[in-house]
């Protein structure tokens, strides 16, 4: 039986990732601030902590060893380094999710690994609220790659999407086709990609079983354009989106991308893994959250 932290964990697909490592027969400790829920109840161990301070990081977990530690919560190079300091000696396999995001807008829309070096990128210290959100991750892998002494693997996924997605992002462009209300797109034909919830919970739950480190793409590796998503939902609502992208609407999509950006999969696919495409999964994930918004 393997001793498993996650940081985070009770909701989206951080608490799917805790269910198959539950179904695994893994021990499992999830640690949070107790702000959302422990639906798990019994079946794990929860620890309270604040994970952007350093005394609640060290005092509670001043004792166990770990096999694989999941952080959900970090996002900044001194929540890496807390981490990097803190379970030195204590963990076997650290898996830090990280995000798209790393990558910088540019005309290379594929990205592939190398196109952000984390083990190079100059470190810089602080926390959370001295960042945007895509530095502060940039900043915390860099904090990992080149401090840790233990094997590190980062995820990087995209826009994850999920009927029970907490921040809402497809829900939001299906309420506005409903409601016949205008949504702001600059660049509709730009191609995203994206991922599911219970895929990449899957991966995230695959990677702690592996040898491999190092940042690593965690995507759907079919991409779509914003324009083709929206008619998706035109034909699950029968009704006519609404897209203004003349700069006129004032509120934008929060997938408002100014060039197309997405992910190559390659190095997931070449040890082993291979996502879902959105072929597979998209549609239907807008038809039930159509049918959940109707109700």
């Amino acid at each position: 039986m393997r001793k498993v932290l996650v940081l985070g964990g009770t909701r989206f697909f951080g608490k799917r990732l805790v269910q198959k490592l539950l179904d695994h027969g893994d021990e499992v400790t999830v640690a949070t601030r107790g702000e959302t829920a422990n639906s798990f109840g019994s079946k794990v161990h929860h620890l309270k902590v604040d994970r952007f301070d350093r005394g609640s990081m060290e005092k509670t977990f001043q004792d166990g060893e770990w096999d694989v530690v999941y952080d959900q919560i970090c996002f900044s190079p001194d929540d890496a380094e807390d981490a990097c300091e803190i379970f030195a000696g204590r963990v076997k396999r650290y898996v830090f999710t990280s995000t798209l995001s790393v990558y910088h807008f540019n005309e290379k829309a594929e990205k592939i690994e190398k196109d952000f070096d984390p083990y190079n990128y100059q470190l810089q210290s602080g926390r959370k609220e001295q960042f945007d959100y895509a530095e502060g991750k940039r900043l915390a892998e860099a904090t990992f790659f080149q401090k840790a002494t233990f094997p590190v693997v980062a995820p990087r996924p995209p826009v994850v999407f999920g009927l029970d997605d907490y921040t809402e992002r497809l829900h939001y462009h299906v309420r506005k086709v409903i409601n016949g209300e205008e949504i702001g797109v600059d660049q509709p034909d730009v191609k995203v990609s994206f991922v599911d919830s219970d895929d990449l919970a899957n991966f995230l739950f695959w990677t702690g079983f592996q040898e491999f480190i190092g940042p690593i793409n965690a995507s759907a590796s079919d991409q779509i354009s914003l324009r083709a998503m929206m008619e998706l939902i035109e034909r699950a609502t029968d009704k006519v989106a609404l897209i203004s992208s003349d700069g006129t609407n004032e509120e934008r999509s929060p997938i408002n991308f100014p060039v197309s950006y997405y992910q190559d999969v390659s190095t997931a696919e070449a040890n082993g893994y291979y996502f879902k495409k959105l072929s597979e999964w998209f549609e239907p994930l807008i038809q039930s959250i159509v049918k959940q918004e109707l109700k």
